[in-house]
């Protein structure tokens, strides 16, 4: 039944049900290069869902999509290596029922198995996958010790996805290593920084990263919360000053979501304790809003 004050929570419905996107939380902690509390983040959203209303008075439209809530993968206490298996088959029977898939971590090491997920859903090699981050971090530590949240990119371009298949925006200062850049450079990933997205606008530099990965037949995009400014969104603990406006995180996620090769948008690095106010939970959920506004402008 609507709400007296229609709002994302009116859009869910249940897993079994016919929609259009489907929602599938990965609560996976374990691994972050800053221990914290990342698998709090689904439930967290959920519970803020009816914050947000279905009306864009900018747009006068109204989001009227349904949400199918697949729940929670069950990972608690696994380590990345043990729940890639039950975060890429989630991921898949996501795909194979819904036309754009919200992954909601758990930390950045989702990623790679929800590619790994949108790969075997459609029947594709990696080489036809693309991937746009929104990220303050090139994530291409080594993997010397393992998967991680700081290395999802490295380990998926050793696994055989392209640096030509990868698009990086919004990475930010004296945040990344030299010789991380410089890998990141030779494996052919399209960098934009944060400075050429103040300087471009976020439109440009996101049709940019658009053109880089145009020859992909799919795309994952990954919006790793900690590249917005941590003045607007404290709870990423990889978040610095200067980095990207969470009225421009929005405009991008709209956009990358309005592209019908995009099949999977996942959110990670939202550590729900570190923010005493509602400030990033309201943030976290608007992106919500903006995924499904991008998904029926289509």
């Amino acid at each position: 039944m609507t709400s007296a004050w229609p709002n994302l929570a009116d859009l869910i419905v249940d897993a079994e049900e016919d929609a259009p996107v489907g929602l599938v939380g990965a609560p996976l902690s374990l691994g972050s290069v800053t221990p914290g509390h990342c698998d709090r983040a689904p439930a967290t959203l959920r519970q803020t869902l009816r914050r947000i209303g279905l009306f864009d008075i900018e747009s006068g439209q109204e989001l009227s999509s349904a949400i199918a809530d697949h729940g929670d993968i069950e990972i608690g206490g696994m380590t990345i290596e043990q729940a890639t298996g039950p975060i890429g088959d989630s991921v898949a029977r996501s795909i194979s029922r819904h036309k754009l898939t919200l992954l909601v971590g758990g930390n950045n090491a989702v990623t790679r198995p929800g590619i790994h997920g949108l790969a075997s859903a459609l029947g594709l090699a990696l080489g036809k996958i693309g991937l746009v981050t929104l990220d303050a971090h090139l994530d291409m530590r080594d993997l010397s010790r393992g998967l991680g949240n700081g290395n999802p990119v490295r380990a998926l371009i050793e696994d055989g996805l392209p640096g030509t298949n990868v698009a990086q925006v919004g990475l930010a200062p004296f945040a990344n290593s030299r010789a991380m850049h410089d890998d990141a450079v030779a494996y052919g990933n399209l960098l934009v920084t944060i400075g050429e997205v103040h300087q471009l606008g976020i439109e440009a530099v996101v049709e940019r990263a658009l053109d880089h990965v145009a020859h992909c037949e799919a795309v994952f995009v990954d919006c790793d919360i900690d590249v917005i400014d941590r003045s607007q969104f404290p709870a990423a603990p990889g978040a610095r000053p200067g980095g990207m406006s969470a009225a421009d995180f929005f405009a991008a996620t709209r956009l990358l979501a309005s592209q019908p090769q995009v099949r999977v948008i996942d959110l990670t690095e939202w550590d729900p304790p570190l923010d005493p106010t509602d400030l990033s939970a309201l943030t976290a959920a608007r992106w919500v809003a903006e995924c499904i506004a991008g998904f029926e402008a289509r």
